[in-house]
């Protein structure tokens, strides 16, 4: 069995992951199971990642939709000698950014493990766990926009500085400012709402 037929059937399970770049590269030549692995291997994080930045639910999907239909065609276009991720990520940030420019509004929600509920969670933790969520989420919206995808990019999808560099089309040292701003207005707008 070859390692992508492996990954294709049991992705957690599989021993050796397989790179994205064999997984384009397999694509290029003709086998058609390899592009489902990409998407499988991405539509969440990225739906989650958009979400998070358009705030509605459907018109994530539909972007992230767009996002593997361009993949798809420009997949040739891939330098392979960088990253997938990055690459995917930044078509992901291009899109969600027109999408916020169609609609003139720019939202965010947080969306993290607070979100999560143990059942044994008494009603009273529960409201103190929703409000936080609330805050945070009224927090980021405040933030101006380019700001937000550098925030949300490192602080809730974990990326690192190179990497938000390569999507936001911005040098190391934008990244690092601008990050450093969204910290301190957010922890100043957050503050008030702690207390």
């Amino acid at each position: 069995m070859t390692a992508l037929a492996m990954e294709r059937r049991t992705p957690a399970l599989s021993p050796v992951p397989v790179l994205d770049g064999y997984l384009a590269q397999r694509h290029l030549e003709g086998d058609s199971r390899a592009f489902g692995v990409l998407v499988d291997r991405y539509q969440t994080r990225l739906l989650n990642y958009v979400h998070r930045i358009i705030r509605d639910r459907e018109r994530a999907e539909d972007v992230v939709q767009e996002v593997f239909i361009r993949v798809f065609r420009h997949l040739h276009r891939f330098d392979q000698t960088r990253k997938f991720s990055t690459w995917v990520y930044t078509i992901a940030t291009n899109l969600a950014k027109s999408e916020l420019r169609d609609r003139s509004r720019a939202v965010v929600v947080f969306e993290g493990p607070l979100e999560c509920v143990d059942a044994r969670t008494r009603p009273d933790e529960l409201f103190r766990k929703r409000e936080l969520v609330d805050r945070v989420s009224q927090c980021v919206r405040g933030l101006p926009e380019s700001l937000r995808s550098v925030f949300v990019l490192r602080e809730l999808e974990g990326k690192s500085y190179p990497e938000i560099a390569a999507i936001t089309g911005c040098n190391l040292g934008t990244v690092k400012s601008r990050l450093s701003r969204a910290r301190s207005r957010f922890a100043r707008m957050i503050q008030p709402l702690l207390e």
